[in-house]
C-alpha cells in the first residue's frame, strides 16, 4: 500500500491505494501505510530544534527512576516482613521500573530521531506512565502500613509473650526488638524512598508528554504557516518595496 499527501488551502488530503494481493484485510493495510509513511516517519528538524535536550534529560531521569525501583524492590522482596503480599505475589517494583526504563528510552529516541510517529508514541506512553506513576505511589504507600518484621523476634523460644522469662532472656529480648525497630525502621526508609521516586516519576512523565505535546503543535503551526499563500505575498510585496541593488 503506498500513501500520497496533498495540502492546499488548510485541507490535508491522504491517498491509500491498496494492495489487493496482500492477505492483511484493508484497516491493517491502513494502518500500515500510515506507519511507514515518509511523513510519519521521516525526521523533522523543527522538532529537534523545539525539543533541544530536554527529552534526555528526562529520559535519564526515566532510567534512573526505573533502576532504582527494581535495586530497592530486591532489597524490599528479599526481606520476609518488609515487602506485602501484593508486592510479593505482582512483583509490581520489577515491572513497573522496567517501563519506567522503556520510557526513558523511548524519550531519548524521540529527541535523537524526532519524527512525528516517535513522538506521538513517546507523548502516549509517558500519558500512561502517568498512571502508573499514581499506581505505584498508591502501592508503595499500602506496602509500607503493612511493614511487620513478625520473624525477627518471634519464635517458640524468644517467644516475648511468655509470662516468666530469665533476666537475660530478658536482656536478649530487649536487644532483639531494638534491633527489629531499627530493620524496620531501614525498610520504611527504603519505602518511603520508592514513593518519593514515584511523586518525581509523576513529574518526569508529565513534563515530557507536554514537551511532546508542545513540539507537536509548534510543528503544526509552522506546517500551516509554509502552505499560506498570504505569507508568499508579503515576501513577494518586501522583495519589490525593497529591491537589491
Amino acid at each position: 500500500m503506498s500513501v500520497t499527501m496533498a495540502r492546499t488551502n488548510g485541507v490535508t488530503v491522504l491517498t491509500l491505494s491498496a494492495d489487493p494481493q496482500s492477505a492483511c484485510p484493508p484497516l491493517c493495510q491502513i494502518l500500515k501505510g500510515l506507519c511507514y509513511s515518509p511523513v510519519c516517519c521521516s525526521v523533522s528538524q523543527h522538532l529537534r530544534r523545539v525539543q533541544k535536550t530536554s527529552q534526555s534529560v528526562l529520559g535519564a531521569l526515566h532510567i534512573m527512576i526505573g533502576l532504582l525501583n527494581i535495586g530497592l524492590g530486591v532489597i524490599l522482596c528479599s526481606s520476609s516482613g518488609a515487602s506485602s503480599w501484593e508486592m510479593d505475589s505482582s512483583a509490581y517494583p520489577f515491572w513497573l521500573g522496567g517501563l519506567f526504563i522503556l520510557f526513558g528510552i523511548t524519550s531519548i529516541l524521540s529527541e535523537k530521531f524526532p519524527s512525528p510517529c516517535l513522538v506521538i508514541l513517546n507523548v502516549f506512553l509517558n500519558l500512561a506512565g502517568v498512571c502508573l506513576a499514581i499506581a505505584a505511589i498508591v502501592l508503595y504507600s499500602i506496602n509500607i502500613a503493612s511493614m511487620w518484621l513478625w520473624w525477627v523476634c518471634h519464635s517458640d523460644y524468644w517467644d516475648y509473650d511468655r509470662p516468666t522469662r530469665s533476666p537475660q532472656e530478658e536482656i536478649i529480648m530487649e536487644k532483639c526488638l531494638q534491633g527489629e525497630a531499627v530493620i524496620l525502621m531501614l525498610a520504611q526508609g527504603i519505602n518511603a524512598v520508592l514513593i518519593v521516586l514515584s511523586v518525581l516519576e509523576f513529574c518526569v512523565t508529565i513534563s515530557s508528554a507536554v514537551l511532546g505535546i508542545k513540539a507537536l503543535r509548534s510543528s503544526e503551526k509552522e506546517n500551516k504557516s509554509i502552505d499560506d499563500p498570504e505569507q508568499y505575498k508579503r515576501l513577494l510585496e518586501e522583495v519589490t518595496a525593497n529591491p537589491v541593488v
